[in-house]
Order: structure tokens, then sequence, then C-alpha cells
């Protein structure tokens, strides 16, 4: 009860002085001061018991070894826990996924066994903090800007159109209030594919907000289109040309 007043004091008084607060480490040194205060308690009632302490001890150190067997899992959990804490590849709250395995979720709780971590289909995902220390994981919750990559196509009839196009794409990205200029921003005649010429949009947006994101993609995408349009010319789509030798003609099926 002590601990958890401590805790609850901190978070006020942080609140107050309108500093973020650290949910992750505040748990962290919370479980710590549990743990030292659950060891005393046991170690001063054993004492009043009468029994040796300094006995005890030997016999934990004796004993510890052979549950350190027992558990080797059950401790792997608890120092993956531990390096969490101590190295914060994430806190709680943190959107996190793995490439290595089919995790991906938001985190709701680190604890010194397992972390919880609930997908975007609301299911809870709890895994073993020891499976931490042998994977890739990536935190898309601590990025500074979002990525728009996007090549575009028009028709080989449209060519003489692209270098107009191109620099009225480039100018309104630069123009944008969404798009953070300070980051790369490319705008390029990249290719000749089998159905068409293409550019590619190369930009950061200023938000990292996924749901933001998706709406400034959406309205950028739509400009170049316009763009686009009002050249004269059109996005181009997969066709065929078929060359008929002179004098062959072809006839409906009807």
């Amino acid at each position: 009860r002590f601990v958890r007043q401590v805790e609850v004091n901190i978070i006020e008084l942080r609140k107050v002085r309108d500093e973020p607060v650290d949910v992750t480490t505040l748990d962290a040194i919370a479980k710590l001061l549990r743990l030292s205060v659950m060891i005393t308690a046991g170690l001063v009632i054993l004492q009043t018991l009468g029994f040796s302490i300094a006995g005890v001890l030997a016999f934990g150190g004796v004993g510890g070894i052979a549950v350190g067997f027992a558990a080797r899992d059950l401790l792997a959990n608890f120092f993956g826990g531990l390096i969490i804490y101590l190295d914060r590849p994430f806190s709680v709250g943190d959107w996190i996924r793995s490439p290595d395995r089919e995790i991906e979720g938001t985190v709701e709780q680190i604890g010194w066994r397992q972390t919880c971590i609930r997908t975007f289909d609301k299911r809870p995902l709890y895994i073993p903090n020891s499976i931490f220390a042998t994977i890739a994981v990536e935190n898309p919750s601590r990025m500074t800007n979002r990525r728009i990559y996007e090549t575009i196509g028009i028709r080989y009839d449209d060519i003489a159109r692209m270098a107009d196009i191109v620099r009225d794409v480039e100018a309104m990205l630069k123009a944008h209030p969404a798009i953070d200029t300070q980051q790369t921003l490319m705008v390029n005649f990249v290719s000749f594919s089998p159905s068409s010429v293409d550019f590619f949009v190369y930009t950061f947006t200023k938000t990292t907000n996924w749901v933001e994101f998706h709406g400034i993609k959406q309205d950028v995408l739509l400009k170049i289109a316009d763009i686009i349009v009002r050249h004269g010319a059109e996005t181009a789509f997969p066709t065929s040309t078929v060359h008929l030798p002179d004098g062959v003609t072809v006839k409906s099926a009807e």
C-alpha cells in the first residue's frame, strides 16, 4: 500500500508540474520497491521467529542453484523483462511490430514474466519477455515522419508533357502545408515501363498519426491526378498492341 501511494504521489506531482509521466519506468520502479519490501519483511519475520538469517541466506545460495535449473524459462523471462525496462526499446502505449514473428499491436502492459500487446483486431497477445531478446522489434511510434513513396505512370503519348508534370507535382508538394520540406523530397522521371512512362514521388509528412497520414496521402494523390489532367495527359494502364501483316483483316465473331 505504501509503494502504491508513492506511485500515485509521483504521478500527481508530475501532472501538477505539467511533466510527462513515464508509465513504464514508474511501473518498473514500483515493482522493484515491492520486491525489496517483501524480501526485507520476510527476513525480518524470520529473524523475529528465531531463525538465523545467515543460515537462511546460505541455504538460499545452495537452493538457488537447484531452483535456477528448475525455473530457467521463468528466469529468462524475468531478465528479459528487466532488459526491456533498462534498454526501453518500447514503452506502454507504443505501437510495435516484429518482422521475425507475427507480432503487431499496442503495448498494454510490461510484466516481469510477459508483455501484453493488444492487436489491431483487439485481441490480447501475451508474449514471454525472453522472446524479445531473440527477435527484431520495430517501434513505429517513435517515427519522426511518415513516408509517401509512389510510382505513377502516364501514357507514352504524353511523354512530351512529363517534364511539366514533374515540375508542377514537385511545386505542389513544396507548397503543401502537411509535407515536411526539411526532409528528402524528390519527384523524378524514373523509367520506361512496358505500358507507361513512370515518375516517382518521394516525400515525408509532418504527422506520424496513421489516420492523418492517410488523409494527407489521399489529398496528395488527388492533386497529382489533377495536375496530370490539367496538362492534357492520362494515367496509363496495361495495354497490348497487335500488328497485323498487310492484307490481313480481322472480322467480328458476330
